[in-house]
């Protein structure tokens, strides 16, 4: 028998009582926390910000220092800008139209995504509509929408659930290959039918991609708010932005900008969370 190459031999010890290799445990690159960097990000952003403005490095108008933009959420939140809304209500109404919007997107799209993984029929049927309109910017349809649905909200909710439908279907889509056939097969050598190999192996295996096409999704939802609250709408902080941006309130345009940013943030770290519990073997098997 030839003897192969020393690079393709194991290791074994030299006698056969002498103890074995330590084996080292190694982490996948990128791997652990990264709070403290994010902080000391954050920290240096708001630093430049606030030296930037302080120094008449960038004029008022088109970046106002931290203390008016301060200011601005301190009259907003009073009601003492444009429309005597409170801020709150703005939040209030802004939240219901995307979260409403994202839970029935979530309710619709995962069945229809599973369906386009486990069935070429489904995924005839749902594949071109899906790639046909997701690239296309919800300004483009608005129109159509208004045309068909009117100027209340549910022309702002559809618009909303279109943007936030195609990347929960396509994550769960893609997340129906997770499941491996090792899998599959194992579980169908103990009886299991097609629907339980659907439910407790293609599901659970989908779940991580799923997870993330809903954070992708929501930060659609956010973007899209804008274009759907300027249909008619006089509440909203897409609304606020905009009427704002008309009489250069350029304060009121940050201060609604980080609201924005910081809900949706927000929700992203929770989806983070519930990922974190929801499948906690993501990227260790």
């Amino acid at each position: 028998m030839p003897a192969f190459p020393s690079r393709f031999r194991r290791a074994t010890p030299a006698r056969a009582d002498a103890p074995l290799l330590a084996v080292t445990a190694f982490r996948l690159p990128g791997a652990g926390s990264s709070q403290y960097i994010s902080l000391a990000c954050i920290a240096a952003l708001l630093l430049l910000w606030w030296v930037a403005t302080g120094r008449g490095w960038v004029p008022p108008l088109f970046l106002p220092g931290p203390a008016a933009v301060y200011q601005a959420w301190r009259d907003a939140w009073a009601g003492n800008i444009q429309g005597g809304l409170p801020l709150w209500q703005h939040l209030q109404w802004s939240a219901l139209r995307v979260f409403g919007a994202f839970a029935l997107a979530a309710v619709t799209a995962v069945p229809v995504g599973i369906a386009m993984g486990v069935s070429r029929v489904a995924r005839g049927v749902f594949d071109p509509p899906i790639e046909f309109y997701r690239p296309l910017p919800p300004l483009a349809y608005l129109p159509l929408v208004v045309i068909w649905f009117g100027i209340d909200e549910t022309s702002k909710i559809i618009l909303i659930y279109l943007a936030c439908f195609a990347p929960i279907a396509l994550a769960a889509k893609a997340g129906v290959r997770g499941a491996s056939i090792e899998q599959l097969n194992a579980a169908a050598s103990l009886g299991a039918t097609r629907w339980q190999l659907i439910r407790h192996v293609v599901v659970p295996a989908a779940l991580p991609d799923i997870l993330v096409g809903l954070r992708i999704a929501i930060g659609f939802g956010w973007t899209t708010l804008v274009a759907a609250e300027m249909v008619a709408a006089t509440v909203g902080l897409g609304q606020m932005v905009l009427n704002a941006s008309n009489f250069l309130r350029t304060d009121v345009v940050v201060m609604g900008i980080i609201v924005i940013g910081g809900v949706a943030w927000s929700f992203d770290l929770l989806m983070r969370w519930a990922e974190a519990r929801l499948v906690p073997w993501k990227g260790r098997i």
